[in-house]
């Protein structure tokens, strides 16, 4: 696995253009499984709204989780699309709970006025390459990071060099 800076750097440059905040907050906090994250997180920020992004292969197997359904009770849940993994999300156990939460793409503009649970489905035109194939592709990409004076996007806080 690349150096967390590096990971954060790439995943703040595929986010430039949206709404999103990369941050590393589980390290801090020092937590396990994504509910206990989300508390924590909740309970550090009550006055900011947030959204927990997920791609369409996690909704498939969303259900395996602990605690699933306290998760989307906490906060809105936003699932990008993958390819290849549309049918077996849509059809997932927690799709069929989720679902009646569901909402329009088009109303993403307007998350503000959601309360949890709700879900939206984001489509758009992905990389059809997995992540192991972009590897392959160029296995220094992490060396290509531009790191220097990393921030979290949430806590503010610099990323430590050599963070894993």
């Amino acid at each position: 696995m690349a150096p967390l800076a590096a990971r954060v750097a790439s995943a703040r440059r595929q986010a430039r253009r949206a709404p999103i905040q990369v941050t590393a907050i589980e390290r801090e906090f020092g937590t396990r499984y994504t509910v206990d994250t989300l508390v924590r997180l909740c309970r550090r920020y009550p006055k900011l709204r947030f959204v927990w992004l997920m791609g369409s292969d996690n909704l498939a197997q969303f259900h395996r989780w602990k605690q699933w359904r306290k998760i989307a009770r906490l906060m809105p849940i936003a699932v990008i699309a993958r390819p290849g993994y549309d049918a077996a999300a849509i059809a997932s156990p927690a799709m069929a709970w989720l679902r009646r939460y569901r909402r329009r793409s088009v109303s993403f503009n307007n998350r503000a006025g959601w309360s949890a649970p709700a879900l939206v489905y984001l489509r758009f035109d992905p990389d059809k390459r997995s992540a192991t194939a972009i590897r392959q592709a160029d296995p220094q990409w992490a060396r290509h990071q531009a790191v220097r004076s990393l921030r979290d996007g949430v806590t503010h806080r610099p990323f430590p060099e050599g963070a894993a």
